[in-house]
């Protein structure tokens, strides 16, 4: 076995999915015996949605997230019969007009609808997905890891701890936790069922924002008649009249399903591996959910996580490649984290220091550190200006055939050459494109990882080769000027 994934949560799934995507064989084992009851994380945001894209689950994502494909909009009133729909946000491009920014359209789904398609599609992969079949401990020597089940064990070259917040592999391994630690008061999401669609028909939302003095909270839509009220954590409240107090309507149909409380916190695991051993998603890092920021933080460390076992599994990178996941996947954690917490009290992100929508959405943070070669140019956060730098997910320009840049790479490596580059000796494991884009001035190229990120550019484009070798840790007959 390559692979034992510890967690049967969208991150988790995305994991096992992935690492099929690079040929790895996998088994998933989760405690629990369905995936999700709980809606839980709705936002899935570009960025998440071209890493389903490139597996070819996109369409099948968008399918499933019919009920919510006309909920972008935000809404403000003092109860929902009240309120107003807000005109959504779109940065303007050259002239005003809109600039496309991925090849992917972002996703509004309730992680309950997901968790069922990710879990299908995993079995369709090949994945061996074992619910109801609980970890009960790993140990580690220097060829594998024995995870421990009830009544027996299996042997993996690797573990993926995607286990949640509370993660009992983490906690195993002695990993420790910093950040801002809790944030704010106690919330609760009561989760309920209404047909409210006369009452917001041409108003549709994504979140409401209730003003009621009475009923003060955040109404989000699940899709059809479900729905989640957010509001100040307080005992022994009287849900179906807060509920519909903030409704503004009698709905006679209300049933609550659940009212969750939950702390708002930050807090990073202080190392995201142990040897053989990687933490993923919650895990690794727990944030608050604004625009459902560590879900798809998870998602990218699956991503970035995937290529690398692989890579080590199947050639040809050395062992020493892995290391780069917590050195880049760590700095991302705490930007994301650091993020969503500013934007708690400010979700507009007006403040000093927070970072542009796209650039949160799009392009994460920038790796400074870990699987690169060259000189790493800082890029901007404050503004969305992609442009090729290292470290950095490759910027998206359609091509003339219809492709994206991102569609170059992934599940293998990808060389961008400006069109006045010599031609270049053929490498099967390296095709180079060829193609005319700002990012690429004349004389340059540019060399991809198989998660989109650019791993090194220069002016000698037969360097990438060496530069490839270098950080993936192999020999190369060719050596960097």
């Amino acid at each position: 076995m390559d692979v034992v994934v510890v967690g049967g949560g969208l991150v988790g799934l995305t994991t096992a999915l992935v690492l099929r995507h690079h040929g790895v064989d996998v088994t998933l084992v989760e405690r629990r015996a369905t995936t999700s009851p709980q809606p839980k994380a709705r936002r899935l945001n570009m960025r998440s949605m071209e890493i389903f894209r490139e597996m070819g689950l996109e369409p099948t994502v968008h399918d499933a997230a019919r009920d919510l494909a006309d909920h972008d909009h935000t809404a403000v009133g003092r109860t929902l019969a009240e309120c107003e729909q807000l005109p959504l946000w779109r940065p303007p491009g050259v002239a005003g007009l809109a600039v496309e920014v991925s090849p992917a359209l972002p996703c509004l789904i309730a992680q309950d609808v997901l968790e069922p398609v990710l879990r299908a599609a995993a079995v369709t992969a090949g994945v061996d997905v074992r619910f109801g079949t609980e970890a009960l401990g790993c140990s580690q020597d220097a060829d594998g890891v024995q995870v421990q089940l009830p009544g027996r064990s299996l042997r993996a070259a690797f573990v993926v701890a995607a286990d949640g917040p509370r993660s009992p592999v983490r906690e195993a391994l002695g990993i420790a936790r910093s950040g801002r630690g809790a944030l704010g008061e106690p919330i609760v999401n009561v989760y309920f069922r209404a047909d409210l669609a006369d009452v917001v028909r041409g108003r549709e939302f994504n979140l409401c924002s209730i003003e009621h003095p009475d009923a003060p909270g955040t109404l989000a839509s699940i899709g059809g008649d479900r729905w989640v009220f957010m509001a100040r954590c307080v005992p022994e409240r009287d849900w179906p009249v807060v509920l519909r107090t903030a409704l503004g309507v009698p709905a006679p149909d209300l049933q609550v399903l659940s009212a969750l409380s939950w702390q708002p916190e930050m807090r990073i695991a202080e190392r995201f591996a142990d040897g053989r051993i990687f933490l993923a998603g919650d895990a690794a890092h727990v944030m608050p959910p604004w625009a459902a920021a560590g879900a798809n933080t998870g998602i990218a460390d699956a991503h970035n996580l995937g290529w690398k076992l692989a890579a080590v599994l199947r050639g040809p990178a050395g062992p020493a490649l892995l290391d780069s996941y917590d050195v880049e996947r760590r700095t991302a954690g705490w930007f994301a984290a650091e993020q969503s917490s500013m934007r708690m009290g400010d979700p507009g992100g007006t403040r000093p220091g927070h970072a542009h929508p796209y650039v949160l959405a799009v392009s994460g943070a920038q790796y400074r550190d870990g699987a690169l070669c060259g000189v790493v140019e800082p890029e901007p956060i404050t503004e969305f200006a992609p442009a090729g730098r290292v470290g950095t997910r490759v910027p998206h320009v359609r091509l003339p055939d219809g492709r994206s840049t991102l569609d170059l790479a992934g599940p293998g490596w990808a060389l961008l050459v400006a069109p006045d580059v010599p031609d270049l000796p053929a490498a099967p494991d390296l095709p180079v494109h060829r193609i005319s884009v700002d990012f690429l001035p004349p004389g340059h190229a540019l060399l991809l990882r198989p998660d989109h990120v650019v791993a090194w550019r220069g002016v000698n484009p037969a360097e990438a080769a060496a530069a490839r070798a270098a950080l993936l840790g192999v020999p190369s007959r060719t050596t960097l000027s």
